[in-house]
């Protein structure tokens, strides 16, 4: 007997979209505010927002008063709506919860762009429910879109489903990939692009990790692969892409972490994945 298709999965409940719901416009009116802030800094002709950021783990690490803004916010946002969800924020607006929920929460991902006044920033908000990803939103302000997921609900840019590419060779993928804070780490990762490169189409470096994963989700990047990430850089992005038919994991056939996030197609992820071990990523500065 043939095999059968497995089944779809189950449609998502609706607690699953009011997470989605809460967590889409909590980003976008975040992504609106950090938008207008940027907007307000440079509309002097000055030179951007550079002198207005402060640093956090290393001298290229940037936190501005808009990440600041933006994430309370979205917090302020979320305890009115459910004051018992817990709370996991990048600049430090954490707190413990008694739902089993968790809110991952990027106020500005891409700093640095969003501080040069180069428009790849983003904000990322996911939803984490009893040790599962199940919801995420991205709000790109500079498009003016907003990438959204719920698990089992596939996922959307605006009203547009997403599917990532079909690929299934490294030789002609597009790749994106980013560069941690730390310059050991930065030291290591160049010497495995010397390794990478070679293998396949070419590299794009944007420079926000939500961005890099929804255009995994939209197949405007083949694959995408970073080592050093939060879980607020990843979470949101991770469900998108993976409703749009990526998976979604590390070097050891887990869940993504900070030791590395791969996002792929399924025919081409093993092969990079490979490509990536093989060039060093399990052993990192």
């Amino acid at each position: 007997m043939a095999d059968r298709p497995p089944p779809p999965p189950p449609a998502p409940g609706p607690g699953l979209i009011e997470l989605g719901a809460l967590a889409a416009g909590l980003a976008r009116a975040a992504g609106e505010l950090a938008l207008a802030q940027a907007a307000a800094i440079r509309g002097g002709g000055g030179h951007g927002s550079r002198g207005r950021a402060d640093t956090k783990s290393s001298p290229t690490d940037l936190v501005t008063a808009a990440d600041r803004a933006a994430e309370a916010l979205i917090i302020e946002g979320i305890l009115a709506a459910r004051p018992g969800d817990g709370i996991a924020g990048e600049e430090g607006g954490d707190r413990a919860g008694t739902s089993g929920v968790v809110w991952h929460i990027d106020p500005i991902d891409g700093t640095t762009n969003y501080v040069y006044g180069i428009p790849a920033f983003a904000v990322s908000v996911g939803v984490e429910a009893d040790g599962e990803l199940v919801a995420g939103a991205v709000f790109h302000p500079s498009r003016g879109c907003l990438y959204h997921a719920v698990a089992g609900g596939g996922a959307w840019r605006d009203a547009e489903p997403l599917r990532c590419s079909p690929l299934a060779g490294l030789a002609t993928a597009l790749v994106a990939t980013g560069f941690a804070y730390q310059p050991g780490r930065r030291r290591h990762q160049a010497a495995m692009l010397v390794e990478v490169l070679p293998q396949i189409r070419d590299i794009r470096r944007f420079g926000s990790a939500a961005l890099d994963l929804c255009a995994v989700a939209a197949g405007e990047v083949d694959a995408y692969w970073e080592q050093g990430l939060n879980h607020w850089d990843l979470a949101a992005g991770t469900v998108i892409a993976r409703e749009a038919g990526a998976v979604v994991g590390n070097l050891r056939g887990g869940p993504p972490d900070a030791d590395c996030l791969v996002a792929a197609p399924p025919a081409l992820f093993h092969l990079l994945r490979d490509l990536l071990l093989s060039a060093g990523a399990d052993h990192p500065a």
